[in-house]
Formats: C-alpha cells, structure tokens, sequence
C-alpha cells in the first residue's frame, strides 16, 4: 500500500485515498462548508455510517455514476437497493467485515439514531478503515464506554470524532473519547456547519493535547493530509 492522503470536504465527509478512493458521509449537494461539488469526485468505495441526510447525501448518485461500491448497514442497504436499481451495495453490521476493491471495511457501534426519508432505517454505525493504517470514522454518535474496546480490537492510528454538540459529542465529550481511543492522530469533525452546532476545534485540541491523548490535526477543508502506511504524518 502507498501512502494514504486524507481531505475533509466539511462536515463528516471524508475522502481517503488508500490506493483507492474512499468517500465517507458524502453530504456534497446542499453542504455549505463543501469545497467540491458532485461532479468533482470519482470514488471507487462510498461508506454510509446512517440514514440522515447529511450523511447520505450524494452517495447514490455517487455509487450509480460511478460504478462505485456502497457499504453500509443492513436495513439502510436494503431499503436503497430496493428504491435503486443497479445500485451495488455490501451490507455490514456491528463486529462485521467487508473488502471492498481492497479496502478492509468494518463497522462499530455509534450511539445515535438513522432514518431514510422520515423512516426506520436501521442502526447507525462507526467504521475502521483499513488493516495497516487503521482510520476510525465514527460517524454522529456520543461518547460511549466501548471506545476502549474499539482501542483494544482495532487500535485506529487515526480517530474522526464529531464535536458539534447538539446532536452529537461536544467539545467536553470529544475529549474524554480520546482519552480511551488513543489514537496517534484525531480529527474533530461535524461542526460549524450549522448554527446549532458551533464548537471550536482550537479548544478541542488545546484540551486533548494538554493531557496527552493524541495529536489533533484541525483539517483545513480541502486541504491534503498526508500519511505513510507506518502512521507517519507526511504533510
């Protein structure tokens, strides 16, 4: 595997290049923080972490044009395959695993909700990218005590935690998250958006580097970050 380079295109939208390119919570289309648009981006993995529209976002579309691979949980996989025709989907659930176009795929709990188009759709999940260097994406979820298991199974070099409050961890929660994940690298995520979740990422790493917990990069939105496969930050 070459190196890894990571862009954060606002809110919880990520997009990994492992060799191939991975699109985490494409919400594009109707993002103001969003410095692409649709059309910019070509993936050949799209991951879902829940239903809500500002995870989902353009990843159909997304999937359909560009003969891309969707992985999420079960009964969201299910209920856009049967609204989608063609639509290529590997379903996963909690401690499960996929390979997809060789990119190691598996899902941990979030605790938070997922509904599609105002209905039930299923759990929502967190997501470890990779085998080597390992990413958590924790998709919108609070702190929760099983962080320390997500440490002692998958030990993430680098960890994508929301921060916005409101619907998700604040600032105060955030950090006590990286107290048990540990992770080489955290990158503060799903803030700033919107006006309900304003939060400072400055406080968060001031807070998280203070004690020690980790290394917080504040992604500049657009802006490559750059890792080799040994989890040595490059640029």
């Amino acid at each position: 595997m070459s190196n890894i380079s990571v862009k954060w295109h606002g809110h919880a939208c990520f997009e990994i290049d492992m060799g191939k390119k991975v699109l985490v919570d494409p919400f594009i289309t109707g993002n103001p923080k969003s410095d692409i648009k649709k059309e910019d981006i070509r993936p050949d993995v799209v991951i879902v972490t829940h239903g809500h529209s500002d995870h989902l976002g353009d990843a159909v579309e997304l999937c359909l044009k560009n003969d891309a691979t969707l992985v999420t949980m079960v009964e969201l996989g299910w209920a856009l395959q049967e609204k989608n025709e063609g639509l290529k989907v590997h379903t996963i659930n909690y401690s499960g695993s996929v390979t997809v176009d060789g990119v190691h795929i598996s899902s941990v709990l979030a605790t938070h909700t997922s509904s599609l188009d105002g209905n039930y759709a299923g759990n929502p999940m967190g997501v470890i990218i990779g085998e080597k260097f390992k990413i958590y994406h924790a998709g919108d979820t609070g702190v929760f005590k099983d962080m320390e298991l997500i440490r002692d199974l998958y030990n993430p070099d680098l960890s994508m935690l929301p921060i916005g409050g409101y619907f998700t961890m604040h600032v105060r929660e955030a950090v006590y998250a990286t107290s048990m994940l540990r992770s080489k690298y955290t990158i503060p995520m799903h803030y700033n958006t919107f006006d309900l979740i304003k939060s400072d990422p400055d406080l968060f790493k001031a807070e998280v580097e203070k004690n020690g917990y980790s290394e917080v990069i504040v992604a500049q939105v657009g802006k490559e970050i750059r890792f080799d496969e040994s989890g040595r930050r490059l640029a």
